[in-house]
């Protein structure tokens, strides 16, 4: 009786766990449904974005950076695959915006951001470090403080965890003011910012020189699920 008793208190509790668990997060939604970008929005330069077999394809073009939008999401886990060209660094908005006119950016106020451009975070894709914080699943501030928001990430050993030319997995945590990101299973920024609480995911393809590209990015399996989270 004892035992049939415990076994019944267990079982409960491991059912309440769950549950509890499962109340924490919705179910995950699929970023990339059918063969049109309908829910997607173009901002900025005038690079192209195409949709085929499940993949959406970034391709450098004239003029400045250019994101594909979608949201606002406030807490959230995001995951996607994505494959880049060596030539080219690419990277994820999140809880990002567009200025709502002309305005000083923060770390060079001499330098005036149009209407409707983007800022906010980054999630770095590159095949190359930058700096002694600058890698792969870094997080820049896009337009706004221009600078790795994690400056305790060793980008020489966080950089060999991305693999250049071929798909890599990524995974975005942000609840509340925590956020981190994990390229191929592996931890990579983790760190806390107050700046923004919801806004734009972006697929960013990066402005080129002049003369040289083209070069594409590429994304599968874009996927996330909304948290509830105490602040």
């Amino acid at each position: 009786m004892l035992l049939s008793k415990l076994r019944t208190t267990t079982f409960s509790i491991s059912v309440l766990f769950l549950a509890l668990a499962n109340s924490n997060g919705n179910e995950w939604q699929n970023l990339i449904q059918g063969d049109k970008l309908d829910q997607w929005v173009k901002v900025g330069g005038d690079a192209s974005y195409t949709l085929e077999n499940g993949i959406i394809t970034g391709k450098t073009g004239p003029g400045k950076n250019t994101f594909l939008t979608r949201g606002p999401f406030s807490d959230f886990e995001l995951e996607f695959e994505v494959r880049c060209d060596a030539e080219l660094n690419s990277g994820v908005q999140i809880r990002s915006h567009q200025y709502s006119e002309p305005t000083p950016q923060e770390s060079k106020p001499n330098r005036i951001r149009e209407k409707g451009e983007i800022y906010g975070y980054q999630c770095e894709i590159t095949s190359k470090t930058n700096g002694s914080n600058g890698c792969a699943g870094n997080f820049w501030d896009e337009g706004r403080r221009t600078r790795w928001l994690d400056e305790t990430v060793e980008a020489q050993v966080k950089q060999a965890l991305y693999k250049a030319g071929e798909w890599n997995r990524y995974r975005i945590v942000a609840k509340g003011n925590h956020i981190q990101s994990y390229v191929n299973g592996e931890l990579v920024a983790d760190f806390r910012d107050d700046r923004d609480s919801t806004g734009l995911i972006g697929l960013q393809v990066h402005a080129i020189k002049k003369g040289t590209g083209p070069f594409e990015v590429s994304w599968k399996n874009i996927r996330i699920r909304e948290l509830t989270t105490t602040r």
